[in-house]
């Protein structure tokens, strides 16, 4: 009976925990929990009875007064952690400490995420063993956080077969972006793919691309080196429509035209085709002109019209010889301030690129602004004709050279109906979007984000993938050993013992 009566508080306590664990693991049985709970509750009770008198003299120590001061703290910590829990559950913050942002989206994927005006849908999927699931579910989290209109759910292809067959799904890993009657899906995952699925079925209206063709400029049909199909895919991904044009036998322009690129034309341009295109810039046409050196002699005059300087040379570099190509392929590693460059870090390469620069004297009503310059240590090559290449003081041009410009038309005044402005970029080279060169560093990102600033599509973006910086320590044998013995066994060793000595100190009180 003693015995019972001393241990009956412990008895206590374990059928009031068993009574809580049962209730958690079978939250659906009622009946066991509570009646551990009442047994509990009951055997507390009696404890307190029969050891009322002990507990009255117990009271009176001063070991009680510190057990209750600490059993107040504890109390006290214990309601304050309540209370940060349920205002961070209420308002939920993220936080991302990692050097390059891993677990965040870029600032352009966040705005557009602010910018959703209805709630998108993101059906996800995704075998239950596919290891891209955790990530996949990570990123789309992050992208809800952000957006209150972002609504995504994962559904298992196997147990699911009404659904794979309505959405006509053939692959493990498919996300359907649905925007009241648009749909779009993609099959990768990454920031880029996501954001971009989002703006493309968001977006009122496509815009048309067209390419010029007929003076021996690569196709975007061409899967070779030299063509633009990567180019072209990636403008596809982003929504537009991307056509052919020829404006040899038409005086007309297409009016469904939201860019026109002239890809490194051979030759020079007829002179009804250079009028047609200098109408449509007129008139708030956007234009991305691409022209090599040495080719189209044509657009040093007609460039000038709108203060763009294009000068008979090859730029030189040889900082490109040291991160492995040859001396004319000028590499760009700082940009100058424009909303093409703005936040865009990252090198871009010209192979064999001329230099594009501003006049010294602007024409009324337009501004031109540079994009890109090479190296302290390139030259402007004005001698073309010579074997051997070297910087001449008394006819090249030391660098920094210019490379790339954007310009802004204003339109004449009309009183019936105002007229958009133009827009133009210009680029000393045509080879650095080809296949060959467009996923060298860059160089897809600086293309990319040009044709947005001309279609005015700012918010279309291209972002590079993140990658984290290796942090490894090289330690010698004995460095860890020294390690291990100190984290795992001296320093738990002191906590031990000063606790210890703390508790029978107290003890002895």
């Amino acid at each position: 009976m003693e015995k019972i009566k001393k241990y009956l508080n412990y008895i206590a306590l374990t059928l009031i925990f068993l009574s809580l664990v049962s209730l958690r693991i079978w939250p659906y049985k009622k009946t066991a929990p509570f009646i551990l709970a009442i047994l509990g509750v009951a055997a507390l009770a009696t404890y307190i009875i029969l050891n009322l008198s002990l507990l009255k003299q117990s009271f009176k120590r001063k070991s009680f007064l510190y057990s209750s001061n600490l059993f107040l703290i504890i109390i006290l910590v214990l309601g304050i952690l309540v209370i940060f829990n349920y205002v961070f559950a209420r308002h939920h913050y993220r936080f991302d400490f990692t050097e390059a942002k891993l677990h965040s989206l870029s600032d352009q994927s966040v705005t557009v995420l602010k910018n959703l005006q209805n709630e998108i849908k993101i059906k996800c999927f995704f075998l239950e063993g596919n290891f891209n699931l955790p990530k996949a579910e990570n990123l789309l989290k992050i992208y809800a956080y952000h957006s209150k209109k972002i609504k995504f759910e994962f559904i298992d292809p196997d147990k699911n077969p009404g659904l794979v067959k309505r959405y006509e799904i053939s692959e493990d890993g498919t996300m359907v972006f649905e925007y009241g009657d648009k749909e779009s899906r993609i099959t990768s995952l990454s920031e880029e793919d996501i954001t971009n699925a989002i703006i493309k079925i968001s977006r009122e209206s496509k815009k048309t691309i067209y390419f010029l063709e007929g003076h021996g400029e690569a196709s975007i049909e061409e899967t070779d080196e030299g063509g633009y199909s990567l180019a072209k895919d990636e403008l596809e991904k982003l929504g537009y429509e991307l056509k052919k044009l020829s404006l040899a036998l038409s005086d007309t322009f297409p009016e469904d035209s939201a860019l026109l690129v002239i890809p490194g034309p051979k030759k020079d341009l007829l002179p009804n085709e250079l009028d047609t295109i200098r109408n449509y810039i007129q008139k708030g046409g956007r234009v991305f002109f691409m022209i090599d050196p040495e080719n189209a002699p044509g657009f040093k005059s007609y460039l000038k019209e709108f203060g763009i300087k294009l000068e008979d040379d090859l730029v030189v570099d040889t900082v490109s010889r040291l991160l492995g190509g040859d001396y004319f392929m000028p590499v760009v590693n700082e940009y100058e301030h424009h909303e093409i460059t703005k936040k865009f870090r990252y090198a871009t390469f010209f192979p064999y690129a001329r230099s594009v620069d501003t006049t010294e004297e602007k024409p009324e009503g337009i501004s031109v602004e540079v994009l890109a310059k090479s190296s302290q240590n390139s030259w402007s090559e004005r001698q073309l004709d010579q074997m051997e290449v070297s910087f001449n003081k008394d006819t090249d041009k030391a660098g920094p050279i210019s490379l790339a410009v954007a310009a802004t038309i204003e339109p004449k005044e009309e009183i019936s109906k105002p007229k958009p402005k133009g827009r133009l970029a210009v680029f000393g080279d045509s080879d650095f979007v080809t296949n060959r060169y467009y996923n060298l560093s860059g160089n897809g990102n600086f293309f990319l984000n040009t044709v947005n600033w001309l279609t005015e599509e700012e918010d279309l973006i291209s972002i590079q993938p993140k990658t984290s910086s290796p942090r490894t320590i090289q330690l010698t044998p004995s460095q860890g050993r020294l390690i291990f013995f100190v984290s795992l066994i001296i320093l738990p060793l002191v906590v031990l013992i000063t606790g210890i000595s703390v508790w029978l100190r107290r003890r002895s009180l």
